[in-house]
């Protein structure tokens, strides 16, 4: 069944809100080799509406510079996570009472990221993220994912989808519409399949975005994405709403993700578009959202 109705908005809070009522989320992201998959995914969800972001630093480069580009983030240092045993801390983290967490981005393969990914599969009762590493630590194992004791969103680009799938795919809309389909079913999970027109599926339910450009073909965008995501999973934990569910946060969040990009074409041009405008111009993007709802 394809979606006919245009993507929802989290919930408005109330007057009175705290910032745990607009979502505790926590990333596990970033390494010495990439921090900045975490500063942009962290700096995305603090714009996204996350009320508290946590990130959990497995690098020391990452501890020094994220205070200086995402100074209202809290830190977890994990950077002796050899040390302690990756398995028992991460389900320390999965019972720290987060509303959200989002693990994979900049992460890096091999044992610690494979511990992660699984343990916090099994051990986190609030929407967990998968992407990027993560993803590439499941392999072809989707049923893994069914492990999970709460909803689970997968986000990869059309290389992982088909490692995950252990298969090509084609880029056609049909195609695309049926890989996403196919590791929805598979995993249990939402699956945002992105690209040029990201497919949203869960079950029968798909939605393919109209918004975004190829100006976004850059690096980090899909960072930026997952910070979103998460922010706007988070307000399913704080807020009941049977409009505001895992799917239509994965469906606002694309939709924001690519109209943010939008605006930053019109500014900045196809050509000089970098992941760190797509959170400049994400609030506009969010605004314009907002006022098209309520025309």
């Amino acid at each position: 069944m394809k979606r006919k109705t245009g993507p929802a908005r989290p919930p408005a809070l109330p007057a009175d809100a705290h910032k745990g009522q607009a979502g505790r989320v926590l990333l596990v992201c970033g390494s010495r080799e990439m921090p900045g998959a975490a500063i942009l995914a962290a700096r995305a969800a603090q714009r996204a509406g996350a009320g508290l972001v946590t990130v959990s630093a497995l690098a020391e480069n990452l501890l020094a510079a994220l205070p200086v580009a995402a100074p209202e983030a809290v830190l977890v240092d994990a950077v002796d996570l050899e040390a302690r045993g990756a398995s028992a801390f991460a389900r320390r983290l999965a019972a720290r009472g987060d509303h959200a967490l989002l693990v994979g981005p900049g992460l890096g393969r091999g044992k610690r990221t494979h511990a992660l990914v699984r343990t916090l599969l099994e051990a986190a009762r609030v929407p967990l993220v998968l992407d990027a590493d993560a993803l590439n630590e499941l392999g072809k194992r989707l049923e893994l994912v069914r492990r999970a004791q709460a909803p689970v969103v997968l986000t990869p680009h059309p290389g992982e989808a088909e490692r995950l799938l252990g298969r090509r795919i084609g880029g056609d809309p049909s195609s695309r519409r049926a890989a996403a389909s196919e590791i929805s079913s598979r995993s249990g999970a939402i699956c945002c399949l992105k690209g040029a027109g990201t497919v949203v599926a869960m079950g029968e339910r798909v939605y393919v975005n109209r918004t975004g450009n190829a100006g976004m073909a850059t690096a980090g965008a899909g960072d930026v994405l997952a910070g979103i995501l998460v922010a706007y999973l988070a307000r399913c934990s704080t807020q009941s709403s049977a409009s505001w569910t895992p799917f239509e946060a994965a469906v606002g969040a694309v939709h924001a993700h690519g109209l943010a990009g939008d605006l930053g074409r019109r500014q900045r041009g196809a050509r000089g578009l970098v992941a760190s405008d797509l959170i400049e111009f994400l609030p506009a993007a969010q605004i314009a959202r907002d006022r098209r709802e309520l025309d």
